[in-house]
């Protein structure tokens, strides 16, 4: 199943409710939460309490992307705020089976991701335990970035690698001229920030980004 995510980094942070609400009644399936400690990445975003201030508004999954080091430590916390899917950088902790685990026994998805340069063989020993693999497109903590293109290849790679029995997630710099080509590539769960919740009317670009993806 394809799905759009729109990322809230580039969400009004004065709106959010109503923000969310225009991007679900225009049909995106996923929101695409970014959590940023300031020390994985340079950047500091927002934390469980509001994922938790969230949740009671809408009934998209949570796709809770944790960019912070050693994200073991808050599992339980992003879980009890209302997560679906939990995912953590392969680089950002020493004992990522013990993360995937972790997130396993809260009840929720779990999922790794890979910044542009890290290979995909860093997560190859753990793909039959976990339900997603988020691929970078962009250097993460920043949002309004230009798509990587070597990123597609490795998109590719790790379709044949999992076949279809999990789901492929790109996040960065995503937009209507590129998505069916990471979609065609192998991806099944986009995100898409700026081109989302930067455009004049979000949900017009939701209904964009679902026709186009249809195609």
């Amino acid at each position: 199943m394809i799905s759009l995510a729109p990322s809230l980094l580039a969400a009004d942070f004065s709106d959010l409710r109503n923000q969310i609400g225009l991007v679900e009644e225009a049909g995106a399936q996923w929101l695409h939460l970014d959590v940023m400690d300031g020390l994985f990445v340079p950047n500091i975003t927002f934390g469980a309490p509001v994922i938790g201030a969230l949740r009671p508004h809408s009934k998209m999954v949570f796709d809770t992307h944790l960019m912070i080091e050693e994200p073991e430590r808050y599992i339980h916390e992003f879980a009890a705020a209302g997560s679906d899917v939990i995912t953590v950088h392969a680089e950002a902790t020493r004992h990522l089976d013990r993360c995937v685990q972790l997130i396993h026994a809260e009840g929720k998805k779990a999922g790794i991701a890979l910044n542009p340069a890290t290979p995909l063989s860093q997560a190859a020993c753990i793909l039959d335990r976990v339900d997603l693999v988020l691929l970078m497109s962009v250097n993460p903590g920043f949002g309004g970035q230009k798509y990587i293109p070597y990123v597609t290849e490795k998109i590719r790679e790790l379709r044949h690698l999992a076949g279809n029995q999990l789901d492929i997630e790109v996040d960065g710099g995503i937009s209507l001229s590129n998505v069916k080509m990471v979609q065609k590539a192998g991806a099944n769960v986009i995100v898409a920030g700026s081109a989302v919740f930067g455009a004049p009317s979000p949900a017009e670009a939701v209904k964009s980004f679902l026709g186009a993806m249809e195609e």
